[in-house]
């Protein structure tokens, strides 16, 4: 875990995929063994002591949906209400057959931006995200 020096504690962090077809985000709903089971938002994980965010993204997508990224951009920053600091990539999407992880992933959903908030199980944090995208605080 990476040390926060202006408060004296350890800062757990982690990594969100934002993906696009179409007009469509690539989206998850968490498996129902996992932390906020059964909720909608994005792929992403926790960073490991050592990656760099670019290669934590790229290792969570392959572990969650083996799916094949390109990291493009960190393009928002955001710390979720347990305290976990987020960094939140652009990706391009290879090709190819996504997979649930057979415990973290219930289901895999490609949505609209209107359709993700529309959704009542979407984490709060990804509401955010997505606000922030319409009003233009983040630009994809």
């Amino acid at each position: 875990m990476q040390q926060d020096l202006s408060a004296g504690r350890a800062v757990k962090r982690g990594v969100v995929a934002v993906a696009r077809r179409g007009g469509r985000f690539l989206a998850i709903r968490r498996g129902r063994a996992v932390a906020a089971g059964g909720r909608v938002c994005f792929p992403g994980g926790h960073i490991e002591p050592g990656e760099e965010e670019h290669e934590a993204v790229v290792r969570e997508c392959r572990e969650e949906l083996a799916a094949v990224v390109e990291p493009a951009a960190c393009v928002h920053r955001s710390v979720t209400a347990w305290g976990t600091s987020l960094a939140w990539w652009t990706v391009e999407l290879a090709d190819g057959e996504l997979v649930p992880h057979p415990v973290e992933v219930e289901e895999i959903l490609w949505l609209t931006l209107s359709e993700m908030l529309d959704d009542p199980t979407l984490l709060s944090g990804n509401r955010e995200f997505l606000e922030a995208v319409i009003d233009g605080r983040v630009r994809l």
